[in-house]
């Protein structure tokens, strides 16, 4: 299936992310520390699990470090206690904005969180307002280039719901949450190694925005994106140069 082209959005968005590497292991250990407190301590029957310790991985996280928040998390040793909370907001240009967070104390955090919405012309909603908007599951990018026959053969036979091709030539592979890593672990097996392979939140549809509207944008953006309590940030613009 052809899509739009959102290869330069999904690179810019990572390059963002690669900019702020350094807050990585916090966001990292609390997604440890939740995943084990809600699903046990076991990685083999816990998948949210084995997704956080992969995260830590990756950041060259060490490997006692993980142990010592899992332990944590399942009581093994005395810990702060995080709970997941989603806000859900609207940003430039009525763009869409899910956050999720980790906090000890959520009334700070819906403080912060709306004080920073509302300082860069933003504001919160309700429960339910956007969320709607976008669908939890697996995503696997793959850039230009790619072989699209043999990833999609791969890919659907290890059950993703669909590959779509964009303008650009690159790949996105979407799975069911529950497929996640069965498709991402088949299409590895085979050799294709995503660019950018998560859990998240995908917009169903996208607001496009140009000039000062962008700046402005991803302004508020980088501002959620260094709340201290804020995990991950979810929406649907997409910029346009």
């Amino acid at each position: 299936m052809a899509g739009h082209s959102k290869w330069a959005n999904i690179q810019h968005r990572k390059g963002r992310q690669d900019e702020k590497r350094q807050r990585i292991w916090t966001r990292v250990v609390r997604e440890i520390m939740v995943a084990a407190r809600t699903g046990g301590g076991d990685v083999g029957a816990n998948p949210r699990l084995r997704l956080a310790i992969e995260k830590a991985k990756a950041a060259n996280m060490p490997a006692d470090t993980i142990k010592r928040n899992v332990d944590k998390a399942t009581g093994n040793l005395e810990g702060v206690s995080y709970e997941e909370i989603r806000y859900e907001g609207y940003g430039i240009g009525g763009a869409a904005i899910v956050l999720d967070t980790m906090t000890d104390n959520r009334v700070r955090t819906v403080a912060e969180v709306r004080h920073a919405l509302s300082k860069h012309g933003g504001n919160l909603g309700t429960e339910g307002s956007v969320v709607f908007q976008f669908k939890h599951c697996g995503q696997l990018i793959f850039a230009p280039g790619t072989p699209e026959e043999a990833v999609m053969e791969v890919a659907l036979e290890a059950g993703a719901e669909d590959v779509i091709t964009d303008e650009e030539g690159a790949i996105e592979v979407l799975t069911a949450y529950a497929d996640f890593e069965t498709v991402k672990n088949a299409l590895e097996a085979a050799g294709w190694v995503a660019e950018m392979a998560e859990v998240t939140m995908r917009p169903e549809n996208s607001v496009t925005l140009k000039g000062e509207d962008a700046a402005k944008m991803q302004k508020l953006l980088d501002v959620l994106e260094d709340l201290d309590d804020v995990q991950n940030v979810f929406h649907n613009a997409e910029f346009e140069d």
